[in-house]
């Protein structure tokens, strides 16, 4: 499982690397957030100004597609761990779903002790791979929408949509419980990460080809596409510049929160309303 994890985190690197080679060695590359080791699906990576909105995408709800197996629980809650306990219990689908509302909402979650959160000054995943499997306290998450979509002796596959720092594999270990077994992730894919869908994503091998050229460029989204979620402040052409440099600018009505400040068709900044008036939070050179 340890090397796995750095399977996963080595691949990450290497997504930048080949991008980075593609679009010109000097471009700033970052990707938004990672991918658990057996994991496939969706990952946003953005390209020069578009860094700046990685942080607001790591926030974003995301969507999973994923299979329980019923009957074996893991120590990594997923089918890579070793089995620590068994099951003869078989649940009936109808019993799957009459749990799922406990699981739908803000619920507390109990992370896996193979995660990467710090535990002091270590990754969690470092200890549990030491024999020493931290005892990690619950924290609250949000669960949009849990559907069951398939369910057999073997096992059952669901979608899910949730918030950050939600682990599917903490949630599918939860559920088997809660239906009187045990069960861990047979598979996981994730199908969307905010406003990015797997049926608008590119192949990274299609990209790499296209290499430093026009039709690259084009098959780019926009800066502000990370920002689609964002209410939009429209400004004049001299606010745009007094928030560019840092000042506050009139809200023109918006409500209180994060807005994304635009002037004509050109994204300035994210800002922030407060008081009737917008500040800026991230500026962008566009």
């Amino acid at each position: 499982m340890a090397g796995g994890r750095q399977a996963r985190r080595d691949y990450l690197c290497a997504v930048v690397a080949r991008i980075k080679s593609a679009v010109g060695r000097g471009a700033k590359v970052g990707h938004a957030g990672t991918l658990d080791p057996m994991a496939t699906g969706v990952l946003p990576v953005a390209i020069g100004e578009a860094t700046k909105t990685v942080a607001f995408m790591m926030d974003a709800p995301k969507r999973y597609r994923f299979g329980v197996r019923w009957g074996e629980q893991r120590d990594t809650d997923d089918a890579e761990g070793t089995v620590i306990e068994t099951s003869q219990s078989r649940p009936a689908g109808s019993t799957v779903a009459n749990v799922l509302p406990r699981f739908i909402g803000r619920i507390e979650q109990v992370p896996p002790a193979y995660s990467a959160l710090k535990v002091g000054g270590e990754r969690a995943y470092a200890l549990a791979r030491q024999g020493r499997p931290p005892q990690l306290a619950p924290r609250t998450v949000h669960v949009m929408s849990l559907t069951l979509t398939k369910a057999d002796d073997d096992g059952a596959a669901f979608v899910v949509e949730c918030g950050k720092g939600t682990y599917v594999r903490a949630l599918a270990r939860d559920i088997a419980r809660a239906a009187g077994t045990v069960g861990h992730v047979s598979w996981l894919h994730r199908a969307a990460v905010g406003p990015f869908a797997e049926e608008d994503a590119k192949p990274l091998d299609k990209l790499v080809a296209l290499g430093h050229s026009l039709a690259l460029a084009e098959s780019l989204l926009p800066v502000d596409a990370a920002l689609a979620d964002i209410p939009a402040l429209p400004l004049t052409a001299r606010e745009a510049d007094r928030l560019r440099h840092g000042q506050p600018v009139p809200a023109h009505g918006a409500a209180p929160g994060r807005v994304r400040a635009i002037a004509g068709s050109r994204l300035v900044a994210l800002a922030e309303v407060g008081a009737g008036q917008a500040r800026p939070v991230r500026v962008f050179n566009m």
